[in-house]
């Protein structure tokens, strides 16, 4: 399975992406708002990377220009996940992402809606939620302890009943 828009390709994830993976996932901006602090070693990559091959869960690469850049997808629950390395933040590339990734769920998946959280500071993903049509349902505090501190969760949900929004940026698929 391939999703492709103007400037990226999602696909199912293979051993060959470690590096770029790790190189994501180990930056600690990039993984600021993720559940984990960012990796320490290629090994705790590799690991999450079997996971994500083995899982069988709609989740992607993300590639521009042939490089790995990030993940996203969602998980056997249908929460939304998506991370970026950082040097492409700001681009739209996140938002072309999803432009492909939101039918791509709905049309493969019987649910009446896909889930989001996210930490109520990530003012950046919780624009690109909103952009889509994602409403937040409920917020909660002491969601995750990140390193030492307890972070909240903002819980989004976006209802197949109305998809898609009256203005949905747009990306092709093959």
């Amino acid at each position: 399975m391939r999703l492709v828009t103007p400037r990226l390709l999602l696909r199912r994830a293979c051993a060959r992406d470690l590096d770029g993976l790790h190189a994501v996932m180990s930056h600690p901006a990039a993984m600021r708002y993720w559940s984990t602090p960012e990796h320490e070693s290629r090994d705790q990559t590799g690991d999450f990377l079997q996971t994500m091959i083995a899982e069988h869960c709609d989740d992607f690469i993300v590639e521009h220009d042939g490089r790995v850049i990030g993940k996203a997808g969602a998980w056997q629950s249908l929460e939304l996940g998506y991370i970026l390395h950082p040097d492409h933040w700001g681009k739209g590339l996140a938002r072309e992402a999803m432009a492909v990734l939101i039918p791509h769920l709905f049309a493969a998946h019987d649910a009446a809606a896909i889930t989001a959280e996210t930490d109520p500071r990530n003012a950046a993903s919780i624009a690109l939620l909103t952009r889509f049509g994602f409403r937040e349902t409920h917020r909660a505090e002491r969601t995750l302890l990140w390193r030492d501190e307890w972070c909240d969760s903002v819980f989004f949900a976006l209802d197949r009943v109305g998809w898609p929004p009256a203005v949905t940026p747009q990306a092709g698929s093959r």
